[in-house]
């Protein structure tokens, strides 16, 4: 390392710092300070130590060269540093806001300090990248006549056609929505991610081949048979698409919807979509209500910003497990990822977080959701039992719903290409990453199940190996990662 000593100068980890919240909460433009000095940008990345096994390695799918491009950025080298992250990771704009980085849970350094600050330094090296015009497209040295389609564009897909590009193919990229991007377009709210920067990586895609063709339903607007037809070879990336409910009694009353009902509206209202009322609402909106999320994770924080954002009243998030220790918790040892209480941006603009609360029924009237009645719920034998004389009602005027994915869509295109689906509902994939149809791979969470986009990222690269290899008889694409099985999660 450029600074064997760097941990023991600088011990204090240092981030970008957040805009005021009352400031943040007049726009949608992301949460951070403009810029984060490069000086301290290089203080930061002098603490990542010379270790012997850097176990960050272990916490990264990607297998990102983390201890390279951190001391590359301490010496200053910031175009070796982005060959680097590029070398692994296609999109680390994307990963660098939106990963929950398990690379920082594993690092060494993070045993008995603050871990390096690995998120922070991969996005600055991306967007330095960007400014100095360092990012082009890349060609393939020759083209080889094959013809792929990819189904979906979140960043499973994204990944695998960027790979299979530059490898020679011919790659089509299939999307229902009106523009690419899948969750990253319509779930990620704008505060966490501007969708400017989904913008700029797809002009360089589309400038080294990649075709993309929006607001096709792959299986309704071109069935199965024409899709194995026209394409050599097929990549699944649609996701696990299908949100977990809610089924207790007033489920069907009105005010009551799935998270991803609300973000895409206030997503399209951002990207100018004439879908608002008189009054600049979308169909779905948080003005002057009294919002309650079921659902503590990502997704629920996102419902959280973005209601603050709209004006909500009131905003209550409830969560059925316990809440989580201050520290890391004794279950999840270094390196793995710890359970520990987070606070999320959204969570320092407001609202009140509810633990071990479990919902019971929602009320309304006249068809329309007026609250809810729940009740404290604890762990006893690994089921969750509820704990006597704790029920309460809760006031609501609207009713978002973020417990997460059960798999993806089976109808239409899957159940038209006949695949089969693994213990939990998923795409089943073998070795190679095929589908039980020869010529059809899956990739992303549509195989894996709800993850991180990093893992997607990672299996979109790893489905592309093998697809070059089953075209070609052989691969110089690298293979991050084997095909994770339901044994194995």
């Amino acid at each position: 390392m450029g600074d064997a000593q760097g941990f023991l100068k600088h011990t204090s980890r240092e981030l970008p710092k957040r805009r005021p919240v009352p400031l943040r909460l007049m726009d949608w433009k992301e949460v951070y300070e403009e810029k984060f000095p490069h000086e301290t940008l290089k203080k930061q990345a002098s603490r990542c130590m010379d270790c012997g096994i850097p176990f960050c390695h272990n916490g990264c799918p990607l297998g990102n060269l983390i201890p390279e491009w951190n001391d590359l950025v301490f010496k200053g080298s910031w175009r070796e540093s982005i060959d680097r992250l590029h070398a692994t990771n296609n999109f680390p704009e994307f990963t660098g806001r939106l990963c929950p980085a398990p690379c920082e849970s594993s690092c060494v350094l993070g045993i008995n300090q603050d871990p390096v600050t690995i998120k922070q330094v991969e996005v600055e090296i991306i967007e330095n990248a960007f400014d100095e015009g360092w990012v082009t497209p890349v060609y393939p040295t020759r083209l080889t006549g094959r013809r792929i389609a990819v189904v979906g564009s979140g960043p499973a897909g994204l990944a695998a056609a960027q790979q299979l590009t530059r490898a020679g193919h011919t790659v089509t990229v299939f999307e229902r929505d009106d523009r690419i991007g899948g969750l990253l377009r319509y779930g990620i709210p704008e505060f966490k991610m501007e969708k400017r920067f989904i913008d700029r990586r797809l002009a360089q895609m589309e400038a080294e081949g990649t075709i993309f063709k929006t607001g096709v339903n792959v299986g309704v607007d071109i069935t199965a048979e024409q899709l194995r037809e026209t394409f050599d070879a097929v990549v699944l990336a649609g996701g696990a698409t299908i949100a977990r409910d809610l089924p207790v009694p007033g489920r069907d009353l009105d005010g009551i919807h799935q998270a991803m009902e609300f973000l895409p509206l206030a997503n399209r209202v951002q990207l100018g979509d004439p879908i608002t009322d008189e009054e600049g609402l979308p169909r779905i909106h948080a003005r002057g209500k009294k919002v309650i999320i079921v659902g503590g994770g990502d997704t629920g924080a996102d419902c959280l910003g973005t209601s603050h954002r709209q004006g909500a009243e009131s905003v209550h998030q409830f969560e059925i497990m316990p809440r989580p220790p201050e520290e890391r918790a004794g279950s999840t040892p270094w390196p793995t990822y710890p359970l520990m209480y987070r606070v999320a941006s959204a969570h320092e603009e407001g609202g009140e977080r509810l633990f071990s609360v479990n919902t019971e029924r929602f009320v309304g009237e006249d068809g329309k959701v007026t609250g809810l009645q729940a009740h404290e719920v604890q762990m006893v034998n690994g089921r969750f039992e509820k704990v006597d004389g704790t029920d309460f009602t809760l006031e609501a005027d609207l009713v978002l719903l973020a417990m997460g994915f059960v798999g993806p869509q089976k109808n239409g295109l899957l159940e038209g290409l006949g695949v089969g689906y693994d213990q939990r509902g998923n795409v089943k994939r073998d070795n190679a990453w095929q589908s039980t149809v020869p010529g059809v791979f899956v990739a992303g969470d549509m195989g894996r199940g709800q993850s991180l986009i990093v893992w997607a990222i990672a299996e979109g690269r790893a489905a592309a190996s093998a697809v070059d290899k089953y075209l070609e008889g052989d691969t110089a694409l690298p293979s991050p990662i084997a095909p994770t099985t339901v044994a194995q999660r």
